[in-house]
């Protein structure tokens, strides 16, 4: 016995097998997250996740940081005109010329109005001092590195 042929063909157009649904379906592809669009206008949006703040601890240690580093750059900057940077040939600046103590002796570019002197020699260790007939002298010590600089009189030109 032989079965007849089914009737109409079911993959014509507009037409579909019955209890089927249609493939792909109608506008193309399912909608991923984050296309537009989605979600469908009416759905319900997914709370976001709220953010952490930081704890005190943390920002505590952020500050002190920054102290830190502040300290470390302000002390650094500060240091790179000192006397003890000097070498022969360096006008410097002096801003307390009465002090015995701490003069204030900075390196200046010569041409600065407030070049007062020029190093002529600098000494390792303070046993050797200037000729005090011809020259002012500076002695540094108690640092890592102890030196004396003989200083001429100097007026920029």
């Amino acid at each position: 016995m032989t079965t007849p042929p089914p009737q109409g063909n079911p993959f014509a157009q507009g037409q579909q097998p019955q209890g089927q649904a249609p493939y792909p379906p109608q506008g193309g592809f399912p909608q991923q997250a984050g296309q537009p669009g989605f979600p469908p206008p009416g759905a319900p949006v997914p709370p976001q996740q709220p953010r952490r703040k930081p704890s005190f601890k943390t920002i505590k240690n952020i500050v002190v940081a920054v102290i830190v580093v502040s300290v470390a750059v302000g002390g650094y900057i500060a240091s790179r005109d000192d006397a003890n940077t000097a070498k022969v040939g360096d006008c410097m600046s002096i801003s307390d010329p009465n002090s015995t103590t701490d003069p204030g002796l900075e390196v200046v570019d010569c041409s600065d109005s407030k070049a007062k002197y020029k190093v002529a020699e600098k000494k390792d260790g303070t046993l050797d001092g200037c000729d005090r007939t011809k020259y002012s002298e500076y002695t540094e010590t108690g640092g890592s590195d102890d030196f004396t600089l003989c200083l001429e009189d100097y007026s920029a030109k």
